[in-house]
């Protein structure tokens, strides 16, 4: 029988016995395909020896005993790819939970790649099948079946034996400072904060008109603002395409607003339609030294021959260090390092530097030689000292 936790009292024994854990594992279970914000249907804890589950929705529950156990610093807490989970938490306890480990991020740098999702992991180390068949629930209906509580509670009874055995191989391989660089921004409140300025960088598209890129940035901003008021997807008020077609058009009359591609009459004509159009008059008597700008990983053009050259040597290094590439180097770091515009790039810090940031540098200097040793059948990287 699995053990659901409902009152204030329950909850307080299973918190005292978490509070002796070394660690605990966590899984969240929510709803949010009508709400801005995420509505949170279950908690899922697991120890070595045993777990629970914790209905939020109780009416005689009250969650701050198990925030606590999140916000004690003796305590690990680990997720499999916890940054919705944590932002939930942030939402409605105020705080990000720590220490973190994320089994997700462990698995990359371990080189499990891509069959990082928590079902090829549960099978690639456990050799065990899950069954989906309950991943399509809404968990915040209630009563929740037996099966569905079963399949929720594997969340976190199965992430015990993959958090420990990430944990000794990372030992293994001394990459604790790796995993401990890749948490950094998952334990950054501004991670899980979301500035509606900044809404307008989420969107394709490929203009550097500055005009454009304003009116669109204000556009956004207006679309994340009401949508977090109403707490109703900012898709409900506005699509994306939309948006960009609106941005493009710059409307300054109903009229012209009726003719934008996509646009719904009740739209155009309504309250929504007098905001947008508002939107777009205070970006035409804004200054241009007030205009928005693209950041510089998507206004730069790359070398292409040395982007792929470096491509080609992440791979390679990646494979050589038995972790997926993005781990090292993101595709915009390449990008920005075959540029020369090197400011702030993490592939030129730490670990990074050592594994592939100096042989990056080596490469564009056109002082690396990448050679296959046939007596050994390996990459050799041999570099230029002259």
């Amino acid at each position: 029988m699995i053990n659901l936790i409902t009152t204030n009292q329950q909850l307080d024994e299973f918190c005292q016995n978490l509070e002796q854990q070394d660690f605990i594992t966590v899984d969240l279970e929510f709803h949010r395909e009508k709400t801005y914000y995420a509505q949170l249907g279950l908690i899922q804890v697991g120890a070595k020896d045993f777990e629970a589950i914790i209905d939020p929705l109780s009416k005689d529950i009250d969650l701050a005993r198990f925030f606590a156990v999140l916000d004690n610093p003796k305590i690990v807490k680990v997720f499999h790819s916890c940054r919705q989970d944590i932002e939930i938490l942030y939402q409605k306890a105020g705080f990000i939970p720590h220490p973190l480990f994320d089994t997700q991020i462990a698995a990359q740098i371990c080189g499990f790649g891509s069959f990082s999702s928590y079902e090829s992991l549960v099978n690639a180390i456990l050799g065990i099948e899950l069954d989906k068949s309950s991943r399509l629930t809404n968990w915040c209906v209630r009563p929740l079946s037996e099966k569905q509580l079963s399949y929720a509670i594997s969340d976190v009874t199965h992430l015990v034996h993959i958090y420990e055995f990430m944990r000794d191989q990372i030992a293994q391989t001394h990459r604790e400072h790796w995993l401990d660089e890749e948490m950094q921004p998952l334990l950054k409140i501004e991670t899980y904060e979301n500035d509606p300025m900044k809404a307008w960088l989420k969107l394709r598209q490929h203009s550097h008109n500055r005009k454009y890129l304003t009116v669109l940035r204000e556009l956004a901003a207006w679309r994340e603002r009401r949508a977090q008021l109403k707490n109703v997807p900012k898709q409900n008020i506005i699509k994306d395409e939309c948006l960009l077609n609106v941005a493009a058009e710059m409307p300054h009359s109903v009229e012209e607003l009726l003719q934008i591609r996509n646009m719904r009459a009740d739209v155009a004509k309504g309250k929504l339609g007098a905001e947008i159009l508002d939107v777009i008059q205070k970006v035409e008597q804004m200054p241009h030294s007030d205009y928005a700008k693209l950041p510089p990983e998507k206004r730069i053009v790359c070398n292409a021959n040395l982007y792929e050259l470096l491509k080609l040597l992440l791979n390679l290094i990646a494979q050589d260090e038995k972790c997926v590439p993005h781990i090292i180097a993101s595709d915009d770091e390449l990008k920005l390092f075959s540029a020369h515009k090197d400011l702030g790039l993490n592939m030129l810090k730490g670990w990074r530097r050592e594994v592939f940031g100096q042989r990056a540098l080596t490469l564009r200097e056109g002082k690396l030689l990448i050679k296959y040793n046939t007596d050994e059948q390996k990459i050799e990287f041999i570099e230029d000292k002259s």
